[in-house]
């Protein structure tokens, strides 16, 4: 069913799934954590794991680049959605889901039957790739890959028309240790989507195409949006959502070109292959001012061969990346054809040793529209018996594997975690140890002109307060080297920093926050189950200003906020 919409401003209701997450119940299952550090990264560390919800990111895109009355939902329960369908008066509810909350999707379908027939439902997000979902789920669109030209054309608007990037935080309510971070959350910047390397197992890659469509082409159209989102929001910092940032390597120095003639130094947390990194440079890196680096190093075996690891010595890189006060997140997939419980546990001890500030290790899972989910389909491996809320790769292979059945993978994950926990301490402690080691690079660099200067400022300021954190890393240790390593490290920065009455107490009310939290997860377990965010967009005329949210009275346990408009240059939707 196609609709006209011209004639009138819509009203959409655009969605996530709903919660509760990381339950066992008949929607979901316990391992889908609405965070995606505490799930996939540091689950291991207890009280030390890193603790934060991010947004449905590509709602807000959407509806900040149509003229309609768009509210956005995001983490709502059943019962909130349900309201709010009920009581909205909308034209069209937007399902955004992935594979594993189908089922959930399937539900929310089923009420806006119920509750406002006369609404078209459209489907999007990852979710949209599973083969039949249109079959499975009553809905009356499914659209796949981006969706902003989708749904202007749909509205018969320009689908060619500008596209405007929302202000958005990139996480909320962060806090590491029980110890909330205070500072403003980094702002988000999506650069472009997609990447080129086409990687099988890949499901952004392949799910615009294995093709990269950059939405910010120069590097001086990142840095204006980026000026214009950091003025809005107050905060230099960004969490740039791009495949392989770093890719185009033209981009990113017409980037650092514009910083440094405008003289103002932003701070980013990326993603980028190790090919691109070496290609762009790792003194280019500082001086454009990535703090952290997400680099899919997968496997080291050469049955894996991804080409953008060839000839890389990953674990120089990662020292060489640590020195310059760079921290690394370094991703590892487990259960890979290859495997067997010998060579798997060397790709185990390679991912540790190469000694990064965190780790991720997943499960080999053949995503829908994946090259490695047609392929495991050509070859009658797919695990048709698994039910979609258990394809999330981290207890149950969603294909069949001779060498590691039952709950070997999962015991495998689990292992996997505390072994890099207990060789390497928690990634909070690297992370500082990394600061300070960028910190102590920077201050002996001879000859400092106005670019690293704001750096080395920018360094010392997150080893100064990074490093307040220690006493709860001790409280918590997992180990006697951790104590040692907080020790020898607390040392270190007393001598380069001093250490004033005021830090030294700030320290001690970190150890009693720690503590506190420890207490809370006990009493209440430790899922957080994020509060409902709901953002209320008015129809525009489309006059080019980013527009912060202005809050207003929210229900209990319910952020309420109405834009009325918003702008700048990008989008992804997924």
């Amino acid at each position: 069913m196609t609709v006209s919409h011209a004639r009138k401003r819509p009203r959409i209701l655009l969605s996530g799934v709903f919660g509760p997450f990381g339950v066992d119940d008949a929607f979901g299952r316990k391992e889908n954590l609405m965070e995606l550090f505490h799930n996939q990264v540091t689950k291991a560390q207890g009280v030390a794991s890193f603790r934060f919800h991010h947004r449905s990111f590509g709602l807000y895109f959407l509806a900040d680049n149509v003229d309609a009355d768009v509210t956005v939902l995001d983490f709502p329960s059943r019962r909130r959605f349900a309201r709010e369908v009920r009581q909205g008066g909308y034209d069209m509810v937007g399902i955004s889901f992935i594979a594993t909350n189908r089922d959930k999707a399937r539900e929310m379908a089923a009420i806006v039957r119920r509750l406002a027939p006369a609404a078209e439902i459209i489907l999007g997000g990852h979710g949209a790739a599973i083969e039949g979902v249109e079959l499975d789920i009553d809905c009356d669109h499914v659209v796949r890959g981006e969706g902003i030209s989708w749904l202007r054309r749909h509205l018969g608007q320009d689908p060619e028309a500008p596209i405007r990037h929302p202000v958005l935080p990139s996480a909320e309510r962060a806090s590491i240790l029980g110890v909330p971070l205070l500072d403003t959350a980094a702002s988000l910047l999506v650069p472009g989507v997609g990447c080129v390397n086409g990687c099988s197992f890949c499901s952004t890659s392949h799910f615009f195409g294995r093709r990269y469509t950059p939405f910010l082409a120069t590097g001086e159209e990142l840095f204006e949006t980026a000026r214009r989102v950091a003025d809005r929001r107050g905060t230099d910092t960004f969490f740039v959502m791009d495949e392989n940032f770093l890719k185009d390597r033209e981009r990113a120095l017409g980037l650092l070109e514009a910083m440094e003639r405008h003289r103002r130094f932003f701070r980013f947390h990326i993603f980028s292959s190790a090919e691109a990194i070496t290609a762009f440079g790792l003194d280019n890196m500082v001086r454009l001012g990535v703090d952290l680096v997400w680099i899919g190093f997968e496997s080291q075996s050469r049955q894996s061969a991804f080409a953008k690891n060839a000839g890389i010595d990953a674990r120089q890189l990662v020292h060489d990346l640590r020195d310059r006060g760079i921290a690394v997140l370094a991703s590892g997939i487990l259960c890979m054809e290859h495997h067997t419980p010998d060579t798997m546990q060397d790709d185990v001890d390679f991912l540790v040793g190469l000694e990064p500030d965190l780790v991720q290790f997943m499960l080999l899972t053949p995503v829908p529209v994946t090259e490695l989910y047609r392929d495991h389909q050509r070859r009658g491996l797919l695990r048709t018996d698994l039910p979609l809320q258990d394809w999330h790769g981290q207890t149950h292979l969603a294909y069949r594997h001779p060498a590691f059945a039952g709950d070997e993978p999962a015991r495998w994950v689990a292992r996997a975690f505390r072994q890099d926990y207990e060789v390497n301490s928690s990634s909070m402690l690297r992370m500082v140890e990394t600061a300070i080691r960028g910190y102590e690079r920077l201050s002996s660099t001879a000859h400092r002109d106005e670019c690293l200067e704001a750096r080395l400022g920018q360094c010392e300021r997150r080893a100064r307060v990074w490093r307040l954190i220690l006493p709860a890393i001790a409280r918590h240790a997992v180990n006697p080297l951790e104590l040692e390593r907080v020790r020898r490290l607390g040392d270190r920065a007393e001598r380069l920093f001093g250490l004033t009455p005021w830090e030294r107490l700030a320290g001690s009310g970190t150890v009693a926050l720690s503590l506190l939290w420890q207490l809370r997860t006990r009493l209440l377990g430790d899922r957080i189950q994020p509060r409902t965010i709901v953002t209320r967009y008015r129809g525009r005329a489309g006059d080019g200003a980013i527009t912060q949210p202005s809050s207003r009275t929210p229900a209990r346990g319910t952020a309420d906020r109405e834009l009325p408009s918003a702008a700048a240059a990008a989008i992804r939707v997924g």
